[in-house]
């Protein structure tokens, strides 16, 4: 029987972990796999720990690291040949093993992620930020450069290859490695026939404001790793263009020239309509246009606060999961 290490970073997730490890146990019973389940805690002050170890897994606390580092130190004690990374927070369908085993051994890819969904219950904010990166239902896979690491599965050469998380950055840890993997050759594949839940969503709008501006945090990181690629410039570069705007903007109105204010302000937000056609056309759905716009032109505000605190070597924390 096969052997599959499930690695899972926490911090005081103790509302959601008991259900991620029984939806992992059950999706590798189904895969008729052996199965270890290996949570990494970051020193949690709730009860997580305890509720983890009470449904058979082996706990390791590790406090005040980042989060590449944590997941790095669950995979050095991992011993299956497959190697899986989910969050605290994802309950992973019964046939996730069983359906990305198949299509490795069918040869079609190597690394794999299935989408994110939301629970009903979310708010819409939380539920169109996980649709901008998801495929419509009718498509399944789509070939990708990268991954997030909320789901991720590989068989462990794959990770030793390129040599684990960069732990040195706060975040875009999971960007890093997929793109070191695609460069070492790896076939990422993205899967939307069975999907995830990410129960913990963000539940109101200083939370979700919060993560983004802790998520930017890393652009200057990740750009200094992988090099200047259009890539990884493409949206810093949209934020420096939508914070000229603004500085534009602001001084008309200083000269008393309120309609070229307007006209500034107007197109600050045509970045943000771009990569709201460009993410949501697939779904060909109108309501979830207008919504990514909205919440793309609060991206770009916000990643170019980031990129300002990561040049002055300041960090944005995270905020509190949902």
């Amino acid at each position: 029987m096969s052997r599959i290490s499930i690695v899972i970073p926490m911090y005081n997730e103790a509302r959601h972990i008991a259900r991620t490890l029984l939806a992992a146990q059950r999706a590798a019973n189904a895969a008729n796999l052996a199965c270890e389940l290996i949570v990494v805690d970051n020193g949690s002050q709730d009860q997580g720990p305890e509720i983890a170890r009470q449904f058979g897994a082996q706990v390791l606390v590790i406090p005040g690291v980042p989060i590449g580092a944590l997941r790095n130190r669950g995979a050095q004690v991992a011993t299956g040949e497959w190697l899986a990374f989910i969050d605290a927070d994802i309950e992973m369908p019964e046939d996730w093993l069983t359906h990305l085993l198949a299509l490795e051994t069918a040869d079609i890819a190597d690394v794999f992620g299935l989408d994110l969904y939301t629970p009903a219950q979310a708010p819409w904010y939380a539920t169109a930020w996980h649709r901008r990166t998801s495929l419509p239902s009718r498509h399944t896979v789509q070939r990708v450069d990268w991954l997030p690491t909320a789901n991720l599965l590989m068989r462990r050469h794959w990770f030793d290859r390129t040599g684990g998380f960069n732990e040195t950055l706060r975040t875009g840890e999971d960007k890093d490695l997929t793109l070191r993997q695609t460069a070492k050759g790896a076939r990422l594949l993205s899967v939307n026939e069975y999907t995830a839940l990410h129960w913990g969503y963000e539940m109101n709008w200083r939370e979700w404001m919060g993560k983004e501006l802790w998520r930017q945090g890393s652009l200057v990181q990740l750009l200094r790793t992988n090099g200047l690629s259009l890539r990884l410039l493409r949206f810093p570069m949209l934020a420096v263009l939508v914070w000229l705007l603004d500085f534009l903007a602001i001084c008309a109105l200083a000269t008393g020239a309120p309609q070229y204010a307007l006209m500034m302000g107007l197109l600050t937000t045509v970045p943000g309509l771009v990569l709201s056609l460009n993410q949501s056309h697939k779904h060909r759905n109108p309501c979830l246009t207008l919504q990514l716009w909205g919440l793309h032109w609060v991206r770009l505000h916000l990643a170019g606060v980031a990129l300002i605190l990561s040049l002055c070597h300041w960090k944005a924390r995270r905020p509190a999961r949902g």
